[in-house]
């Protein structure tokens, strides 16, 4: 695929990456010129990830990267209930995206432990989270859940790259997404759920209660 073919998914991974902060006008000259692409095609990447929910436009002021409110967080966890758990209640342990969640889960342990000394590995401990999450959503084995789940966890990550402490935000859930697996595994779907639907409810807290020291600081 070309550059400008690919110039959407490129923005895209340097959004969530964390290249351009939550907030931040973007300039599309400067862009344009990084690329080596023309401003129309620059314009319709820029489309395709405003309607993903990771770009905002505001007449007179250009392109921004979405900045997500406490509302925008209460509908993202919204969803993701309804989503995740859907998914694993109605799948089984069989499914070949088991084995993914292991690998996750098995990741997000071994950062986990090598934070400790290198606080940069919260980082890959985030990442191995949403791959738990997305290989989650594949036990659905429906690509258009897929796709609105990858757009979702897209906006998780410009939450997180907002509160910016990703030691608070994923350090409780390693043990939770172990917690998930081995209930779903050793008691069934109906369990894992159950499951599923606490660590949702308490990740859901701990976001709003990051955004509201946000306010106070």
């Amino acid at each position: 695929m070309n550059q400008q073919g690919m110039l959407p998914d490129v923005l895209r991974q340097r959004i969530i990456d964390g290249d351009f902060a939550p907030g931040s006008r973007l300039s599309e000259s400067a862009l344009a010129e990084q690329f080596d692409v023309s401003r129309n095609t620059l314009r319709e990447a820029f489309r395709a990830l405003a309607e993903q929910g990771l770009l905002e436009h505001i007449p007179h002021r250009g392109v921004s990267v979405a900045s997500p409110s406490i509302a925008d967080v209460i509908d993202i966890y919204r969803a993701r209930r309804v989503i995740e758990c859907s998914a694993l209640l109605q799948s089984e342990p069989e499914h070949p995206a088991v084995q993914r969640m292991k690998v996750a889960v098995e990741s997000a342990e071994a950062a986990r432990a090598e934070a400790a000394d290198d606080p940069r590995a919260w980082r890959r401990v985030g990442s191995a989270n949403m791959a738990f999450h997305v290989a989650l959503v594949d036990l659905a084995d429906s690509p258009r859940l897929a796709r609105t789940y990858r757009d979702l966890a897209a906006e998780l990550r410009l939450v997180f790259l907002k509160i910016d402490d990703p030691r608070s935000l994923h350090e409780p859930f390693v043990r939770k997404n172990r917690a998930v697996l081995d209930a779903f595994l050793a008691r069934g779907p109906q369990a894992g759920a159950t499951e599923l639907e606490r660590y949702l409810v308490q990740s859901e807290r701990v976001v709003l209660g990051a955004f509201a020291r946000m306010r106070l600081q």
